[in-house]
């Protein structure tokens, strides 16, 4: 099986790259920008018809959040144009597809988490781009696997995580929202689980992928410093009104796990243990 990803230097994609070598009865072709410009209709068609592509992972995506108010052209074409130009060439050589979407296609407003048959309703550019390349790929390509997750963080790439290290390190005091609450998700759980989905056959639909349990950024900061061994720094909570932001944040993004936990039969880690083990990586 032939299977292209898409982002293969970001986050997510980096820790697909890692293990990749786990399943050499595969043939990955890791593209990233400078490979693949997936904003050009008929280079990804080439792409996919010229190596004889089985399966798509994509992993790219536009998610500098509030620079996408203003940006939203660009935000529009890796969000919700470069999906379908994939799901329709993929279609054509009756493939699949696995296209990882987000929480921000939900406002926030409700108090218990999130399920997949909620109705998207995103507050800013970024989630409804998301959520539009959600209803792209599912009309264009009939396999296709939506994984929405949230607050991704890994060794690769800028993330919360590597942030509130470094201003820990360089901060007698910080402040952080309490009042958004979600839960982290580490990348590389994110990517057992889609590998998991392509060993037992990927199966249609929209699933929700985070790690277990619940906590605020507040929360989150504490224990990425607790956990790193940062001492020196006092982290303060802030409302989401004391820090203002051009695009507005969900306050509740957690996301119920159960479907892709019963149609993979996958566990999935606590955030904590999970987050333990990335800072451990990156020492």
């Amino acid at each position: 099986m032939n299977i292209l990803i898409t982002g293969c230097n970001g986050q997510l994609g980096s820790e697909i790259r890692l293990l990749e070598d786990n399943y050499p009865q595969y043939t990955f072709f890791n593209t990233d920008k400078d490979e693949l410009d997936i904003t050009n209709q008929l280079a990804v068609d080439d792409f996919v018809n010229r190596n004889e592509i089985d399966g798509i992972v994509n992993c790219a995506a536009y998610t500098a959040v509030d620079k996408a108010e203003t940006d939203q052209k660009l935000c529009t074409a890796l969000n919700t144009e470069a999906p379908v130009y994939m799901a329709a060439a993929i279609e054509k050589r009756g493939g699949w597809m696995i296209h990882v979407s987000t929480d921000y296609v939900f406002n926030g407003k409700k108090h218990t988490p999130y399920v997949e048959t909620d109705t998207p309703c995103p507050d800013s550019v970024y989630g409804s781009t998301k959520l539009a390349g959600e209803f792209g790929v599912s009309k264009f390509c009939k396999k296709t696997m939506i994984v929405r997750t949230a607050w991704l963080y890994s060794g690769f790439g800028n993330n919360f995580v590597k942030t509130m290290m470094r201003l820990g390190r360089e901060k007698a005091e910080l402040g952080v929202v309490f009042d958004q609450i979600g839960t982290p998700t580490y990348a590389r759980d994110l990517a057992v689980a889609i590998f998991t989905a392509i060993e037992k056959g990927v199966t249609p639909g929209v699933y929700h992928f985070s790690n277990e349990g619940v906590c605020s950024w507040y929360d989150f900061t504490k224990a990425i410093h607790r956990i790193a061994g940062i001492t020196t720094c006092n982290v303060k909570p802030l409302h989401t009104s004391e820090y203002p932001t051009p695009a507005t944040r969900p306050a509740y993004s957690v996301l119920d796990k159960t479907k892709i936990k019963e149609t993979y039969g996958i566990e999935i880690p606590y955030w904590e243990n999970s987050l333990e083990e990335c800072i451990k990586r990156m020492k």
